[in-house]
């Protein structure tokens, strides 16, 4: 696996398409370098694998004459990298470039000469002045995940120093002459393949970014790939689609995401701006669910407020319910009227949702009489923050705006209901809400991803995320 979580973290998310993407990320020159790090020991896993098949051959070496010689047993010792980097070409691709490598075997050898003379023994061989270069291509698949591949490569082997364990010195000449170079070559010719498998190695890994992440039994977002990453000078940057679905049922809202532009920041490894259609959109999802709504009663309410949900409370202010409903509970339904808005300023997310609270009466046989319905404009104010891979929220209650739409038990003056929708409000619907908000929903991941260093902050129509990453 190449380069394994960089590269993962390069095809989470474009941003060049022709419809606007509703999740951008960009991953920047200290994520590229964090995945330098990670790639390299991969690298040096696999170039331990080299095989060095056993050869064998005559050659005449002065003054002996002809010598028949083999080296079997061949295997890899260690391998270095000590040096390496990562250019980002723009408009193509990624190019690993790796010098001042070493490789270090050891192995037999035997001979055979003046037909009856025999010698074997073992020997060291440390090459160096090994290069790599090769140029990575990042592309999404059919299924809107990341795919690579290797574009090119070259390899290059340099010197080679033997050092042989018993024998006499004639097979310095030996090796010098004759053995160096096939030795080289059979080592040059495998590090590019190599080097292509460890990339495809990563591809099972780029198959686990979620692109469709289940929320909860209501809805799913999908982060598929909307195009292929674009890469810049200084960063790779990748788009999502970043839209809630009801499961099972991919019907797009009334609304599109509007264009967002990530700002040039470069602290931390990864950006992830998710915008307000996001949001937005799962607020369409869960609204076609048919889930927008509460039934509050009684026993909802704190046993200390002196406020209660029964008709005896509510007939001080209206007097024709204390009338045609005396000593009964009643129930409040409320129930989504529009789907919710979500709006980001710098440093502010509101939401605006309207409902109407429908009071009922509850009969002593269960039944509800419905005593009015009230229309109810809310205005709420949503803190946003990241628990661990999911992104949640807490709402607090800004304002709130009452009218009545019907009433089956005379007029009255809606005002002086406002104290009572508060303290329901503030024990019961808010808490409620953030119950549910704090489970948060599932940001786009590969494989054992964790963010660390997490800062978030709202900025006009989208949020910013920056954050670090680290793989396990």
């Amino acid at each position: 696996m190449f380069l394994c979580c960089w590269l993962g973290l390069v095809a989470l998310i474009p941003t060049t398409l022709s419809t606007n993407p509703g999740v951008k990320v960009r991953l920047t020159e200290k994520g590229i370098e964090y995945g330098r790090q990670l790639g390299m020991a991969v690298i040096q896993q696999k170039l331990r694998s080299i095989k060095i098949p056993d050869f064998s051959g005559t050659e005449t070496v002065s003054p002996i004459g002809k010598v028949q010689y083999s080296l079997s047993n061949m295997h890899i010792v260690n391998v270095g990298l000590p040096k390496s980097s990562v250019d980002l070409v723009p408009g193509t691709g990624v190019t690993l470039s790796i010098g001042d490598a070493f490789i270090s075997l050891n192995g037999n050898w035997r001979v055979k000469y003046l037909r009856i003379i025999k010698d074997s023994g073992s020997f060291d061989l440390n090459v160096n002045g090994l290069s790599i270069a090769t140029t990575i291509s990042i592309k999404s698949d059919e299924t809107g995940r990341p795919a690579v591949s290797t574009a090119s490569c070259s390899a290059t082997v340099g010197s080679a120093k033997v050092k042989f364990h018993g024998g006499a010195s004639w097979l310095y000449n030996l090796f010098t002459t004759f053995i160096d170079k096939a030795l080289r070559n059979a080592l040059q010719k495998q590090i590019c393949p190599l080097v292509a498998d460890a990339v495809s190695d990563l591809n099972p890994q780029l198959k686990t970014l979620n692109v469709l992440a289940k929320v909860d039994k209501y809805a799913e977002i999908e982060y598929s790939m909307v195009s292929s990453p674009t890469v810049l000078k200084s960063s790779i940057d990748l788009s999502l689609k970043g839209e809630f679905y009801n499961i099972g049922k991919h019907q797009e809202p009334p609304f599109s995401p509007a264009a967002f532009y990530l700002p040039p920041q470069n602290n931390n490894m990864l950006y992830i701006g998710m915008s307000a259609f996001t949001v937005n959109s799962a607020a369409f999802v869960y609204n076609n669910a048919g889930v927008l709504s509460l039934s509050v009663t009684d026993d909802m309410i704190p046993k200390s407020s002196p406020i209660r949900l029964n008709t005896n409370t509510f007939g001080v202010i209206i007097p024709g319910i204390a009338k045609q409903f005396p000593g009964l509970m009643m129930k409040l339904l409320m129930k989504m009227e529009k789907i919710p808005t979500l709006t980001f300023e710098p440093n502010n997310a509101t939401v605006q949702a309207t409902t109407t609270v429908t009071a009922f009466a509850i009969q002593t046989n269960s039944t509800l009489s419905p005593l009015f319905v009230l229309n109810l404009e809310a205005s709420v104010s949503a803190r946003m923050f990241v628990s661990e891979m999911k992104l949640a929220a807490a709402v607090t209650l800004n304002k709130m705006d009452l009218t009545l739409a019907k009433s089956n038990v005379g007029d009255f003056q809606v005002s002086a209901l406002n104290s009572i929708l508060q303290v329901v409000f503030k024990w019961v619907v808010i808490p409620t809400v953030n119950v549910q908000l704090a489970k948060g929903y599932p940001l786009p991941t590969i494989g054992k991803m964790k963010l660390v260093n997490t800062q978030l902050n709202v900025l006009k129509d989208y949020i910013l995320i920056g954050t670090d990453v680290q793989f396990s």
